[in-house]
Order: C-alpha cells, then sequence, then structure tokens
C-alpha cells in the first residue's frame, strides 16, 4: 500500500529553491520522493529517526551530500516534507 506524501506551501517553497540552486540534483529528488511514497524504508533512502531538536522528524538521502528531512505517520500512511538541503542545512 503507498503512502501520500502532503506538501505544504512552507516546504513547496523550499524544495523549488533547493532545485533552483542544485538543477542536475532534480532527478534525483523527484526519484526520492517516489521512492519514499511507494517503499520508505527502502534502504537507499536511509530513513533515520532524528534526536534532539529535531526528534519528531525524520531524514531520508537524496544522495551523499543532500537530505529531506520528513514528519513520518507511519499509522496513517503520511509523509510530511519539512525541509531539504545539506545534511548542514536540514539538521
Amino acid at each position: 500500500m503507498k503512502y501520500e506524501i502532503l506538501f505544504t506551501r512552507g516546504y513547496t517553497r523550499r524544495a523549488q529553491r533547493f532545485i533552483r540552486r542544485h538543477p542536475e540534483l532534480r532527478q534525483q529528488y523527484r526519484k526520492t520522493l517516489q521512492l519514499l511514497e511507494l517503499k520508505p524504508f527502502h534502504p537507499s533512502l536511509r530513513l533515520r529517526k532524528l534526536r534532539g531538536s529535531l526528534e519528531e522528524l525524520h531524514s531520508v538521502s537524496i544522495n551523499l551530500s543532500y537530505r529531506v528531512t520528513i514528519e513520518f505517520l507511519v499509522s496513517d500512511r503520511k509523509i510530511i516534507p519539512v525541509d531539504v538541503g545539506s545534511h548542514e542545512s536540514v539538521y
């Protein structure tokens, strides 16, 4: 069963800025979201629960340098992207 990704207006703006700065990552970013929707626990996403002030969130990898932080609601099968960017900028 598929998960539903719910995009907020704020996240959409951040994602658009991210893609404008990194147009070479557009395809990888799109594939990450598609896989996240179909199989969020797939090993290539490197899904992990965050700690500290971000303990309510998880992150998935676009590649080794860039991540998407998400609110992951397993029981409702919903995923809400929160931020996208480099490791340093999203944590």
